[in-house]
Order: structure tokens, then sequence, then C-alpha cells
């Protein structure tokens, strides 16, 4: 059996007492034990449906390629660091992706570690490999819990049945991803570390398992997927293939039939089978299992926790080619001594045809969900079995003071040992970050960061302006080796009726009772003062140097017209100047001449 329990119901009246109560012994969800494996059979076959097929090697450190061609890539994806090991008998696992693992000590790492995968909007299927296997030397398997966005799935309490503990097992579920990040995280009770062998994670059909009836705020956890009649195939298991990556293993164990069963089998194809959304594999419908006596019932008795609705999914298709008309094969289904239909399926859908049932038991109350085939006409006969949890998804931290969160984590350099890794208040039955208490907001819109408390861990940097918040109510950053100017939001804390705790922070400034900041320096740079200050003085000094270059200009054109003429006009010049002189002189001496008597020589014109 499953070393944890189911999924708690998340309202918020009743997520904290659904977390005591939680059963250890009852099923979280498919459980696939090693034992299980037929030889030769390894590694996982290719998906076909989405974009996104991801196999990661938890712990693993190479890449590597299964028997049926589907690779799995090294360890990546993981927040907090966490330690890479291997179980303590390696040889007793065949596939490689599951003798190695990745442990969470929550001494290094908090007690809240993720793997955080970026992938596209969609639905997706999730299965996780968990192992123990003594890796550690203690002889003490770890208590733990495990969400799934932001919303708590299964949970391990110490100690695991031994097969369990020894072989590992899987569980699996369906989810919506709405942020392009999937997160599935560990959460440590008291000293343990959580572990994980493997992580898978595939695209499905966005309308897969009634999601446009139901809604995307749910999380379908499995608690059983059964071939009726059949043995374990899917990937991993058998070269089967299945377009969702489903396991669907034998229906043996939980069948509460007292008469004989017989199974039937058929290698003909089954019509309707592999279409969209949910992709059901041929092979699920070509066995088939009924009862040897005609007047006797086929029943189930299938482990479930109370509170939780559970969604069934009936598989039958007419592989007996006795049955050639309506009528001929009829009974009743009764859930929990309900009955809830009548089923003929040749009526439905004719033979060699796949018929599928859908049904929704609402707030069960006992641990033990009966599902029983009762005849009406013929003998009963069921193909495929799956039952889910339907868990619905945890509030979420508001998404603006998980940005503001974030923000802080970077700038402040929070240490990885204060856990602060995926959502700072999911699941809410946590406390996800070490120093940080959520509580539901008033519109039920999500979860609020209320106090936060980081005194006296060295932190260094500057107070984002993101963190200041209406909702924060504590905030305690005393003791620490902060700087710069605190945000006047933040500090208003205390000015509204708040607790807030600046002290031991040498270099913090702006706010009462601290020092003033420098009129050009604040938060580790500029203020706003400065910058404005720089701004205009290089507008200043560009308009001068703007001025000097114009002067210079206009005096270079200046210069322009002032040259100096050539040589060889100079002396044409000077020729002329000396010629007129002479001339001049000349005249002036004839007149004078003339004036004393004298007798001019010249010739009268």
């Amino acid at each position: 059996m499953f070393p944890g329990s189911p999924p708690s119901p998340h309202s918020p009246a009743m997520a904290a007492v659904a977390a005591i109560e939680m059963q250890a012994a009852l099923f979280l969800s498919l459980f696939l034990l090693l034992r299980y494996f037929p030889a030769g059979c390894s590694s996982t076959v290719p998906y076909l449906y989405g974009d996104v097929s991801i196999a990661i090697d938890c712990g693993g450190t190479n890449n590597f390629t299964g028997p049926f061609n589907w690779t799995w890539t090294a360890d990546r994806f993981y927040s907090a660091g966490g330690i890479p090991g291997t179980v303590a008998e390696p040889h007793n696992f065949p596939l490689l992706q599951e003798s190695t693992l990745r442990a969470f000590p929550p001494s290094s790492a908090g007690k809240k570690s993720c793997y955080s995968i970026p992938v596209p909007l969609g639905r997706y299927y999730i299965r996780i490999f968990t192992v123990y296997d003594n890796y550690d030397s203690k002889l003490h398997p770890p208590s733990f819990d495990v969400a799934v966005e932001g919303t708590l799935v299964f949970s391990w309490r110490s100690p695991w049945p031994e097969s369990i503990a020894k072989n590992g097992a899987y569980s699996d579920l369906f989810a919506e991803v709405d942020d392009g990040q999937a997160d599935i995280c560990f959460y440590s009770i008291a000293t343990d570390a959580p572990v994980i062998g493997s992580l898978e994670i595939v695209q499905i059909d966005a309308l897969a398992y009634g999601s446009s009836d139901v809604g995307h705020d749910l999380i379908l956890v499995n608690y059983g997927r059964f071939t009726c009649g059949g043995m374990l195939f899917g990937p991993g298991f058998s070269d089967d293939i299945d377009r969702f990556g489903r396991v669907w293993q034998s229906d043996a164990e939980f069948r509460n039939t007292a008469a004989n069963v017989r199974t039937l089998s058929t290698t003909q194809q089954i019509r309707g089978t592999n279409q969209r959304p949910n992709y059901f594999p041929v092979h699920l419908y070509q066995t088939a299992l009924t009862v040897e006596s005609g007047n006797a019932a086929l029943e189930y008795s299938l482990p479930v926790d109370t509170r939780l609705d559970y969604m069934l999914w009936f598989h039958f298709a007419e592989i007996d080619t006795a049955v050639t008309a309506p009528r001929q094969r009829v009974f009743d289904i009764y859930i929990n001594k309900e009955k809830v239909t009548r089923v003929d399926i040749f009526k439905q859908v004719g033979s060699f045809t796949a018929f599928t049932w859908q049904y929704i038991a609402k707030n069960l109350t006992s641990k033990s969900l009966s599902v029983k085939l009762v005849p009406v006409a013929g003998r009963p006969l069921i193909s495929g079995l799956e039952n889910y949890a339907m868990v619905p998804l945890d509030l979420a931290t508001v998404p603006s003071q998980a940005a503001a969160m974030r923000v802080l984590k970077e700038s402040l350099r929070i240490p990885d040992r204060m856990g602060w890794n995926g959502d700072p208040c999911a699941p809410s039955t946590w406390d996800a970050w070490e120093g940080v208490t959520c509580h539901h907001s008033d519109d039920e819109r999500g979860l609020v960061v209320t106090h936060l408390d980081l005194s006296g861990n060295q932190l260094s940097g500057s107070i984002p302006d993101t963190l200041s918040s209406s909702s924060l109510q504590l905030v305690l950053l005393n003791n620490n080796q902060l700087e710069g100017q605190v945000p006047e939001k933040l500090y208003s804390i205390g000015v509204h009726g708040g607790v807030i705790d600046l002290t031991g922070n040498k270099g913090l400034c702006g706010v009462p009772t601290l020092p003033a900041c420098p009129f050009f320096w604040s938060k580790g740079g500029l203020s706003s003062a400065g910058k404005i200050a720089i701004g205009v003085s290089c507008v200043v000094i560009l308009c001068i140097l703007l001025v000097i270059v114009y002067m210079i200009c206009i005096k270079r054109r200046r210069n322009d017209y002032d040259f100096a003429p050539s040589q060889d006009l100079m002396s044409i010049a000077a020729k002329r100047n000396r010629y007129q002189r002479q001339k001049s002189l000349m005249l002036l001496e004839m007149e004078t001449q003339n004036a004393n008597g004298f007798q001019s020589n010249l010739n009268p014109l």
C-alpha cells in the first residue's frame, strides 16, 4: 500500500483539520511496485500527444535514453539545492531513473523545496516516483508532504510499509498550469528530508477528463486506474502506448466478488479509441472481466478519503461474439449501494466499440467507495475503471504580493535555509516561507502576506519599493545590514497601527528615528534629487559647449575674407604706384618751370 494519505480538502475552514486527520493507510494514488515490473521492460515510451514531455531523473547527472526511445534528462529545475543520492541496493532497480534520488534536507534549505518547470499554459499529467531504500543509512523513511500548483496532494508518513520503502511507488494526477510554471513542491515534517526518485510531466488535451464541465480549479489525484481482466500495461511497463503516459494496473487486488470471474480478450481493433479529448488506449478495451454465474454481481471496493468528491470513469466494450443484439447483456451500476444507471453496451454503441461513462460521487462519509455491477439480463462486463479524488485548488498568494516577495528575496539575498521557494503562502496548511505569515483576504481572492519577520539574518542591500503593502501588519527587519532609503509606504505601516522595526541597520535612512539620507544618494544609488541635479548639470554643460562651438565658427567665418594677395599681384601694384608717382613729379616740375618763364621743350598737342 502507498505510504501516505489522500489529499485533504482545502476549504479555508477545513484545511487544517483535514491535514491532521489524514490516514496513512489509505491510497494516495496509483501504486506500482517494482515487483510488478515485467522482465525486460524499462524506461518510458515516447508520449504522442502534447508539445511538452519532460522526464527528469531526480538525482541523476547524465541524460540517457531508455529501450523505448524515451529520453530522461539529468536532474534540473529544482530549487534550494538538495542532495543527490542513490538507493542502498541499486542492483534491485532495473530502471536507472529509479535508483537515483534527490533529498531536500530542511536544515540547509528551509522546510519547502520545489521543482519549478517552465511549460506552456495548459493541462498536464504529472507522475512522481518516490523511494527510500535506506539511502541515508538511518533506517527511517521520512515524513513529508507534496504539493502541485500550490495544492497539497500527497502525504508520506513514517513508517512506510516495508515493500514500499524498499521498492518505491508511483503516484500521478492531472492538473492545470495557468502561470507558465509547473510547481511540484516538498514540505519537510520535523527534520525529515523529502525524497523523490523521478518526475514526469506530459501535456494532455485541455478538455480531458471533463474539465469543460467541472472547471479548471480542480486537481484530479489518481486513487486507482485499472484494466479489468488484463495485466499491468503502459509506459515503462509494457510496449503498449498511452498517449497521455498513463499506466493501467490490474484490478485483481480491488475486486470484492464472491463469484468466480472470467476474463475475455480479443486482438480485434476496437472502434472509438485513441480519440480526443481523453485518448483512451485501444489495449484497455481488448480485455474485459465478467462472472461465471449468470446471476452474480461484479463488485469493487476502492479506498478513499472522506469529505472529498470522486470522479469515476467506467470503460466498456462488447467483445463477446455471443452478444449480437440489444438487451442480451444489461446490468445496473450501484455506487455505495445507490443505483446510478443501467447499461446496455450493445444498445449504446454496438460490438467492438468503446463506451465510456462518467459519474461523480460527492461528499463521501466513508473510507471505502463501493462499485457494484448487478445483472439484469445476461452477465455484467467491464473493461476498465478509474477513480480520481477531485481536490480543489488551494488559494494562491495575491499576485502583486507574490511578486513583491520574490523581488525582496532577490534584493535582500535571502539565504536558502529560509526556504523561500514556490508560492509564499500556498499550500495554506504549510508554513511555507520562514518568517512569513499569511491569511485569507477579505474578498477570498487569495492569500495575503500580513506578517514578515526577517530580523537578525544579516541581510544586505536595499528595501525594494514593491514590498510596500497595505495588508502588512508586522514588519521586522531589525538587526540586519540593510542600507538606503526606507520606502515611505512601508514605514507608514507603523503610522497606521501596525508594527515596523528597522533598528540595527546602520545604512538605512530617510524616515523618523533614522538619519536623513544624503541629498544625492539613497537605496545604494542616486536619489531622485541627485538624478535631477545631474541631469540639469549635463544640460547646462551641453549648452555652454554649444555656445563655445558657435563662437568659434563665427570667428572663422570672419577670417575667411581677410586673406593676403599673392606676390605677383603685390609686384604689379607696386610698379603701378611707382609709375604714378614719377608721372606726378614730372608734371609738377613742368608747371614750376613755366611759372619761372622757361620755355617748354615739349611740343604742344
